[in-house]
């Protein structure tokens, strides 16, 4: 097998393959153009969508040539993929607002990833102003109904209801595959295993069309060992934009990932060597404490840089053990005049990202799971004032790891 595909699956980011001994012989021969998609579904990447620009990554330093296509023209229409029932429709203003700030992470993320060649593109520049008619006549045609229901992603949302414009997807997306084929040479694309019936469309959309052939290439997705949902957190997603996840937020995701985890996301989310990855993975105790920090520290360093990875892990030593600096941990401010009167424990802890509510402050009090500078409070009716303050702040705690710092001014 090819060098660069042995490396995927080495890695974990390979499940199916629409014809492997094809693909790595055309990989030998040279640089093979390729393409990952990704909707702009919403104004931030998540750590989800990094699996597929981790994978282009790879590609993109064994020498083959990426082009991330963000769709803000599928976005118009919503991928059923995955999905029990029909994507929030998003305006085209909405759309386009989300297509400028996830080109410019997917930029980001590729240069620090050493993918700088890589060339961002957006299917609204050709699905856009599409005739209709010469859509169905011409690319329509060579669609089968009975066989787009054998994908599991129709077969699905056939149980809830699957509506005609989500049906069409398949069609646009197997026309992306045909544009890039035909204007810049892309003979593969890559993405989730749930991808996989779009993929495959859009190979055999391709071959029909053009006379090409053209190859499609999936990778498992990325599941938690715990059974939690993969970059979500009791705060939200784990997103790359700061407004909506801090650096800390994300190191401290990375820190807590189960022990199981460690050594395949090492793999998944970062470029250490295979053999390091596997190694730091396999070890225990204390010791795979010692790795969680080395994936939170690397994770966080490709999407923040090193300096803001150094300064959240400095803050999660300083939680943990005290002392040391916490600056990284998120915060709110507060004036010493409200302090002073006193603010109740169920507000305080409802103003910040620990709780939603007062209602889910009462339970987390109740069940003597909130901390005030690392002394327990188990009443409700607790009040908190400026005796509390150490420092000119409050480090509050929800659980045994989630911090959040109140500044006193």
């Amino acid at each position: 097998m090819n060098a660069a595909l042995e490396t995927l699956k080495e890695r974990g980011f390979f499940a199916q393959c629409s014809d492997v001994d094809a693909l790595s012989a055309l990989m030998d021969e040279g640089p093979v153009s390729f393409y990952v998609g990704i909707d702009p579904t919403g104004p931030s990447l998540h750590i989800g969508h990094l699996v597929p620009l981790y994978a282009m990554a790879h590609l993109a330093k064994a020498g083959h040539v990426p082009f991330a296509l963000v769709g803000g023209g599928t976005a118009r229409i919503g991928d059923p993929s995955g999905k029990t029932e029909t994507r929030k429709m998003l305006t085209v203003a909405q759309i386009n607002e989300n297509v400028d700030a996830i080109s410019a992470q997917i930029s980001r993320f590729l240069a620090a990833a050493g993918a700088e060649n890589a060339t961002v593109v957006n299917n609204a520049d050709w699905l856009a102003d599409l005739n209709y008619i010469e859509f169905l006549r011409d690319i329509g045609k060579h669609f089968s109904v009975n066989r787009m229901l054998t994908f599991e992603a129709y077969k699905m949302r056939l149980e809830t209801g699957l509506s005609f414009i989500e049906f069409n997807y398949q069609l646009l997306q197997s026309y992306d595959f045909l544009e890039l084929s035909r204007k810049h040479g892309v003979r593969l694309q890559i993405g989730g295993d749930d991808q996989w019936g779009n993929i495959v469309a859009g190979v055999d959309l391709t071959r029909r069309v053009a006379q090409t052939e053209v190859f499609g290439l999936t990778f498992p997705l990325v599941t938690r060992a715990d059974g939690k949902k993969m970059g979500k957190t009791e705060a939200g997603a784990i997103f790359l934009d700061t407004a909506l996840c801090s650096p800390y937020e994300m190191y401290h995701y990375w820190r807590n990932v189960p022990d199981a985890d460690v050594g395949r996301f090492l793999l998944t989310y970062t470029f250490l060597p295979t053999e390091e990855c596997v190694a730091l993975g396999a070890r225990e105790g204390q010791e795979i404490n010692e790795s969680k920090e080395r994936l939170a520290f690397e994770a966080t360093a490709i999407i923040h840089g090193a300096e803001e990875a150094e300064r959240a892990r400095d803050a999660a030593r300083a939680a943990f053990a005290g002392g040391g600096s916490t600056d990284a941990i998120p915060d709110i401010t507060l004036s010493k005049q409200e302090l002073s009167a006193g603010i109740g424990v169920l507000d305080l802890f409802a103003r910040t990202d620990l709780c939603a509510s007062r209602s889910e402050a009462r339970r987390l009090v109740s069940q003597g799971g909130a901390r005030v500078n690392d002394v327990q409070v188990k009443d409700i009716d607790a009040v908190i004032d400026e005796a509390w303050v150490e420092e000119g702040e409050l480090l509050l705690r929800a659980g045994k790891k989630r911090y959040f710092r109140v500044i006193v001014e």
